[in-house]
Protein backbone atom coordinates (compact mmCIF):
# COMPACT_ATOMS: atom_id res chain seq x y z
CA UNK A 1 0.00 0.00 0.00
CA UNK A 2 2.73 2.47 0.93
CA UNK A 3 5.40 0.90 -1.24
CA UNK A 4 5.53 4.01 -3.44
CA UNK A 5 6.91 6.13 -0.60
CA UNK A 6 10.62 6.74 -0.69
CA UNK A 7 12.78 8.66 1.72
CA UNK A 8 15.35 10.89 0.08
CA UNK A 9 16.69 14.41 -0.01
CA UNK A 10 14.63 15.37 -3.06
CA UNK A 11 10.99 14.86 -3.93
CA UNK A 12 10.39 11.45 -5.49
CA UNK A 13 8.89 12.90 -8.69
CA UNK A 14 9.58 16.29 -10.33
CA UNK A 15 5.94 17.40 -9.99
CA UNK A 16 5.92 16.56 -6.26
CA UNK A 17 6.27 19.59 -4.01
CA UNK A 18 8.57 19.61 -0.96
CA UNK A 19 5.49 19.74 1.32
CA UNK A 20 4.01 16.63 -0.28
CA UNK A 21 7.41 14.94 -0.05
CA UNK A 22 7.57 15.77 3.68
CA UNK A 23 4.06 14.34 4.12
CA UNK A 24 5.13 11.11 2.35
CA UNK A 25 8.11 10.77 4.70
CA UNK A 26 5.82 11.35 7.70
CA UNK A 27 3.39 8.65 6.49
CA UNK A 28 6.24 6.21 5.88
CA UNK A 29 7.76 6.75 9.33
CA UNK A 30 4.35 6.50 11.02
CA UNK A 31 3.60 3.27 9.15
CA UNK A 32 7.01 1.84 9.98
CA UNK A 33 6.69 2.72 13.68
CA UNK A 34 3.25 1.17 14.15
CA UNK A 35 4.10 -2.03 12.26
CA UNK A 36 7.51 -2.66 13.82
CA UNK A 37 6.43 -2.22 17.44
CA UNK A 38 5.24 -5.83 17.59
CA UNK A 39 8.42 -7.16 15.95
CA UNK A 40 11.02 -5.54 18.22
CA UNK A 41 13.83 -7.74 19.39
CA UNK A 42 14.02 -8.66 23.02
CA UNK A 43 17.45 -7.66 24.26
CA UNK A 44 18.95 -10.18 26.65
CA UNK A 45 21.95 -8.82 28.56
CA UNK A 46 25.11 -10.87 29.01
CA UNK A 47 28.04 -10.98 31.41
CA UNK A 48 30.75 -8.67 29.97
CA UNK A 49 33.58 -11.11 30.74
CA UNK A 50 32.08 -13.53 28.19
CA UNK A 51 32.82 -11.22 25.25
CA UNK A 52 36.53 -12.10 25.14
CA UNK A 53 35.80 -15.82 25.60
CA UNK A 54 33.25 -15.74 22.76
CA UNK A 55 35.82 -14.06 20.48
CA UNK A 56 38.33 -16.79 21.34
CA UNK A 57 35.75 -19.51 20.63
CA UNK A 58 35.02 -17.93 17.22
CA UNK A 59 38.73 -18.26 16.38
CA UNK A 60 38.81 -21.94 17.40
CA UNK A 61 35.62 -23.43 15.97
CA UNK A 62 35.20 -27.20 15.65
CA UNK A 63 34.68 -28.78 12.24
CA UNK A 64 30.90 -29.25 12.75
CA UNK A 65 30.61 -25.60 13.84
CA UNK A 66 32.46 -24.45 10.72
CA UNK A 67 30.31 -26.65 8.48
CA UNK A 68 27.06 -25.31 9.95
CA UNK A 69 28.31 -21.71 10.06
CA UNK A 70 29.01 -21.88 6.32
CA UNK A 71 25.28 -22.59 5.83
CA UNK A 72 23.98 -19.95 8.28
CA UNK A 73 26.22 -16.94 7.67
CA UNK A 74 25.26 -13.96 5.51
CA UNK A 75 21.53 -14.57 5.97
CA UNK A 76 21.61 -17.72 3.82
CA UNK A 77 19.02 -19.47 5.98
CA UNK A 78 15.63 -17.97 5.08
CA UNK A 79 17.10 -14.45 5.29
CA UNK A 80 17.74 -14.77 9.04
CA UNK A 81 20.82 -13.18 10.61
CA UNK A 82 22.74 -15.61 12.81
CA UNK A 83 25.65 -14.84 15.13
CA UNK A 84 28.19 -17.44 16.15
CA UNK A 85 29.44 -17.93 19.70
CA UNK A 86 26.96 -15.42 21.08
CA UNK A 87 27.01 -14.46 24.80
CA UNK A 88 23.55 -14.55 26.38
CA UNK A 89 23.02 -14.05 30.11
CA UNK A 90 25.80 -16.10 31.80
CA UNK A 91 26.35 -18.43 28.84
CA UNK A 92 27.63 -18.60 25.27
CA UNK A 93 25.54 -20.37 22.61
CA UNK A 94 27.03 -21.75 19.39
CA UNK A 95 24.67 -19.90 17.02
CA UNK A 96 21.95 -17.36 17.75
CA UNK A 97 19.30 -15.58 15.70
CA UNK A 98 18.16 -12.45 17.58
CA UNK A 99 14.97 -11.93 15.58
CA UNK A 100 13.68 -15.42 16.35
CA UNK A 101 15.46 -15.82 19.69
CA UNK A 102 16.70 -19.14 18.38
CA UNK A 103 19.85 -20.78 19.73
CA UNK A 104 21.42 -23.67 17.83
CA UNK A 105 23.75 -25.89 19.80
CA UNK A 106 26.14 -28.51 18.47
CA UNK A 107 26.91 -31.19 21.02
CA UNK A 108 30.22 -33.03 21.00
CA UNK A 109 31.16 -36.23 22.84
CA UNK A 110 31.52 -34.58 26.25
CA UNK A 111 27.82 -33.64 26.14
CA UNK A 112 27.00 -37.34 26.62
CA UNK A 113 28.57 -37.39 30.10
CA UNK A 114 26.00 -37.25 32.89
CA UNK A 115 27.51 -34.21 34.63
CA UNK A 116 27.58 -32.27 31.36
CA UNK A 117 23.99 -33.27 30.56
CA UNK A 118 22.88 -31.87 33.93
CA UNK A 119 24.76 -28.62 33.25
CA UNK A 120 23.31 -28.40 29.73
CA UNK A 121 19.77 -28.94 31.04
CA UNK A 122 20.18 -26.20 33.67
CA UNK A 123 21.71 -23.84 31.11
CA UNK A 124 18.97 -24.50 28.55
CA UNK A 125 16.26 -24.11 31.20
CA UNK A 126 17.68 -20.74 32.28
CA UNK A 127 17.90 -19.43 28.71
CA UNK A 128 14.43 -20.73 27.85
CA UNK A 129 13.09 -18.79 30.85
CA UNK A 130 14.46 -15.69 29.08
CA UNK A 131 12.55 -16.58 25.89
CA UNK A 132 15.32 -18.36 23.97
CA UNK A 133 14.32 -21.38 21.86
CA UNK A 134 16.74 -24.25 21.25
CA UNK A 135 17.62 -26.64 18.46
CA UNK A 136 20.32 -29.21 19.32
CA UNK A 137 22.34 -31.39 16.97
CA UNK A 138 25.24 -33.68 17.66
CA UNK A 139 28.56 -33.47 15.83
CA UNK A 140 27.97 -36.66 13.89
CA UNK A 141 24.66 -35.47 12.45
CA UNK A 142 26.26 -32.23 11.25
CA UNK A 143 29.11 -34.13 9.60
CA UNK A 144 27.05 -36.91 8.01
CA UNK A 145 23.57 -35.50 7.33
CA UNK A 146 23.82 -31.75 6.78
CA UNK A 147 20.79 -31.83 4.47
CA UNK A 148 18.57 -33.10 7.31
CA UNK A 149 20.02 -30.56 9.75
CA UNK A 150 19.30 -27.69 7.37
CA UNK A 151 15.80 -29.04 6.73
CA UNK A 152 15.06 -29.08 10.48
CA UNK A 153 16.38 -25.53 10.94
CA UNK A 154 14.50 -24.22 7.88
CA UNK A 155 11.25 -25.88 9.02
CA UNK A 156 11.59 -24.36 12.50
CA UNK A 157 12.22 -20.91 11.06
CA UNK A 158 9.27 -21.07 8.68
CA UNK A 159 7.00 -22.22 11.50
CA UNK A 160 8.10 -19.49 13.93
CA UNK A 161 9.01 -16.57 11.65
CA UNK A 162 6.88 -13.46 12.26
CA UNK A 163 4.61 -12.47 9.39
CA UNK A 164 6.15 -9.67 7.36
CA UNK A 165 3.39 -7.08 6.87
CA UNK A 166 4.89 -5.94 3.54
CA UNK A 167 4.76 -9.46 2.08
CA UNK A 168 1.42 -10.50 3.56
CA UNK A 169 -1.01 -11.33 0.77
CA UNK A 170 -4.65 -10.34 1.04
CA UNK A 171 -7.10 -13.21 0.99
CA UNK A 172 -10.11 -12.50 -1.22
Amino acid sequence: MLAFLRVGLRPTYPQQTPILHFFNIFLFLSFKQTHTQNMRRKIIPYAPHLKALAAELRKNMTLPEVLLWNQLKQKQMEGQDFDRQRPIDQYIVDFYCKDLQLAIEIDGKYHYELTQQIKDAARQSRLESLGVHFLRFDNQMIETDMFQVLHIIRSWILEHKPIDENKKEDVV
